[in-house]
């Protein structure tokens, strides 16, 4: 995808932008889109290259009009012979000398033109498209589908820059054929009258056969789409899929899917032949109408013979501009869902304004306060939220880095409403790492070289999220790399396991050391010990900046300064943790996975394990409930006694009769 700068988006279109060329892209600002349909964001495309399409309009006259003349040469040149006139075979020859120059020199710059003109229009979508992206952000994949993007930004570009630069193609041919048709009716009106009849027929033929075809490039579009998604989301979750063994269930699915494009792609073929046979069958009819005629005429001494000639020839010369025809029907038969895909990316905007209603300044600071929920992040604190629902708390993590809420109610910082500062003060303010971060292809270098405050070097927020084994790792797998920040990672870090990826993506939140860091299950895919030493790392480094953390893990609760559990979209308790798990049945519940039976065999003291006041398991971790024998993982659940965690395709022992936890609980055990 091209390059964009950081112009605003309210950037008025300007009048020089029909002036350039490939080498000036991108441009300082594509402008502001017309998305309120496909048609209108195509026709905006042409008008804002207006420049480009003149010039290749010109060209094109050039080019078509010297073709056309060539027939006409070629009957002066006959007539001169059959006359046996010199001065006439001469400026034959001359004239063909004109016509053939002005051919060359006019298909060379239309061509230049043309691709000019296609690649300034895909460039403008593409730029237009990146900067939608950048504005959404993660939103634009929940409002759009990925294989829809994907498609946007791949082929749909192509195909609308295909129609913008073939409008001014066809114009050119248009334009030519009323011309021939004109000079054929002066010339020899009685063949012209002919040619004058038939040529219409020839281009309007084919028009109740294009909503057919139409709707068959449409189904192709939409299933190539729909086969572009699938294969996008097996490859995203590839390992996953082989780790439960689904890697040939959905490659079969892909196949199904290729193949219901492929048969669409046939369909679609067939129709756009048989346009394509009518547009030879018909031209030939005409040409053998106008010989036919031609002759008896001939015959009758009414024309000369270079006169037939020249009609004759000027007839098959305009099967050239006619096939613009048949293309510009099949560009725009293309390019209209293409457009209107495009469209309906584009149209999409943010709720909040992008530009805020607050003057860019000094970044707020403070407490971070969610009216809906009730949650509040005390600051310079480590605040863990704990919440039942991992979609709500993922929800409630984007509208806490400025998101709106579904009642309209905005989050706060140091009571400044967070959506009326400009996006990019909010984002600076505010850091959300998702569940899914993605990390970009690159060196660890560039990986760790975002917009920082500076306090925090990439050394210091690597030991804090434990990726020593992940340089390790890195330094191992890259040859020539003696540096471990100098070795390269893949495409979305596919070479690193899964927690390897999520220790990088949070030793690089880390580094941008904002204001307000929201971490959502940043240590989901790891180890107890490791998410131990992490909880350590995050708390030491982060000290005295405002840290929300959304986890169900005992280790990463017990280490937060403060515990906010939400109970059906609301705060419904604070404090530590220890203090949730002795006094709040339901946050134990949500922490330690507790069923209602099992609740009920602890209350009653089933098989000799018991709670104590502080909600530890009175025998340690080997017996939960109803005599079950299941330990806690490292997140809170509950695990067969020799409990294996998943991380990145690869099983390691995870149970929570690691010291850690044991310690904890111990602790937890004697405050009781």
């Amino acid at each position: 995808m091209l390059p964009f700068d950081a112009a605003p988006s309210g950037t008025p279109d300007t009048s020089h932008w029909d002036l350039m060329q490939i080498q000036d892209l991108p441009y300082p600002h594509p402008g502001v889109p017309d998305a309120r349909s496909g048609p209108r964001f195509l026709w905006w495309l042409f008008r804002n290259q207006l420049g480009g399409q003149l010039k290749a309009l010109a060209w094109g006259l050039l080019h078509f009009a010297s073709v056309s003349a060539l027939p006409f040469c070629v009957g002066i040149a006959v007539q001169a012979v059959v006359d046996r006139s010199g001065a006439r075979l001469a400026l034959a020859g001359a004239l063909l000398a004109v016509c053939c120059a002005g051919n060359a020199l006019g298909d060379t710059f239309l061509h230049r033109a043309a691709i000019t003109n296609w690649i300034t229009a895909a460039a403008r979508v593409q730029q237009l498209l990146a900067r939608k992206a950048a504005l959404l952000g993660s939103a634009l994949t929940r409002r759009v589908a990925a294989g829809e993007v994907v498609a946007v930004s791949t082929g749909d570009v192509e195909k609308i820059g295909w129609f913008v630069e073939a409008v001014s193609r066809f114009t050119a041919a248009a334009l030519t054929i009323v011309l021939v048709c004109v000079g054929l009716l002066v010339y020899q009106p009685a063949l012209g009258v002919v040619v004058i009849i038939g040529l219409p027929v020839l281009a309007l033929a084919v028009l109740p056969l294009l909503p057919r075809a139409t709707r068959r490039a449409d189904v192709q579009r939409e299933k190539a789409g729909r086969a572009t998604e699938l294969a996008s989301d097996t490859v995203a979750g590839l390992r996953v899929l082989r780790g439960i063994g689904g890697e040939q269930l959905f490659l079969d699915r892909y196949r199904r899917a290729s193949q219901e494009v492929r048969h669409a792609a046939v369909r679609s073929a067939r129709m756009w032949s048989l346009i394509s046979a009518i547009q030879v069958l018909l031209p030939g009819l005409l040409l053998i109408a106008v010989v036919w005629h031609g002759v008896h005429l001939a015959r009758d001494g009414r024309i000369g013979v270079g006169e037939l000639v020249t009609v004759y020839s000027s007839v098959m010369i305009l099967t050239y501009p006619l096939r613009h025809f048949e293309e510009i029907a099949m560009a725009y038969s293309f390019s209209r869902p293409s457009a209107k895909r495009a469209a309906r990316v584009l149209s999409l905007e943010r709720a909040t304004d992008t530009g805020g209603s607050r003057a860019a300044g000094t970044l707020p600071s403070g407490d971070l306060h969610d009216p809906d929920t009730g949650l509040l992040a005390t600051a310079g604190r480590l605040t863990a939220v704990v919440c039942g629902d991992p979609d709500a708390a993922g929800r409630l993590a984007e509208r806490l880095g400025g998101h709106p809420s579904e009642k309209g109610t905005p989050v706060t910082l140091g009571g400044v409403p967070l959506d009326e500062l400009p996006l990019d003060c909010a984002r600076t303010a505010v850091l959300v790492q998702d569940k899914d971060p993605v990390l970009l292809s690159g060196t660890l270098r560039e990986l760790l070289d975002v917009p920082a405050s500076g306090a925090v070097e990439p050394s210091e927020a690597l030991a804090a999220a434990r990726c020593e084994d992940v340089l390790a790792a890195l330094a191992q797998g890259s040859v020539g790399a003696e540096d471990p920040m100098d070795a390269r990672i893949t495409e979305r870090g596919r070479s690193l396991s899964g927690g390897q990826r999520q220790r990088l993506a949070l030793a690089r939140a880390l580094v941008a050391d904002p204001e307000v860091l929201v971490l959502d299950e940043p240590t989901s895919a790891v180890d107890s010990h490791t998410e131990a030493r992490i909880a350590e790392g995050v708390r030491g480094l982060r000290d005295g900046r405002t840290t929300v953390v959304f986890t169900s893990s005992p280790l990463l609760l017990d280490r937060a300064e403060r515990v906010v559990f939400l109970h059906e979209g609301r705060a419904a308790a604070v404090g530590t943790h220890r203090e949730l798990v002795r006094a709040d049945p339901r946050y134990r519940a949500v922490v330690t996975r507790e069923t209602d039976e099992e609740a009920d065999a602890r209350t009653a003291g089933a098989d000799g394990a018991g709670w104590d006041a502080a909600g530890s398991d009175v025998a340690g971790v080997e017996t939960v409930g109803a005599g079950r024998g299941r330990a806690l993982n490292s997140d809170g659940r509950h695990g067969g006694p020799e409990s294996d965690r998943r991380e990145g395709g690869r099983l390691t022992d995870d149970r929570l009769a690691d010291d850690d936890v044991l310690h904890q609980l111990e602790e937890i055990e004697e405050t009781a």
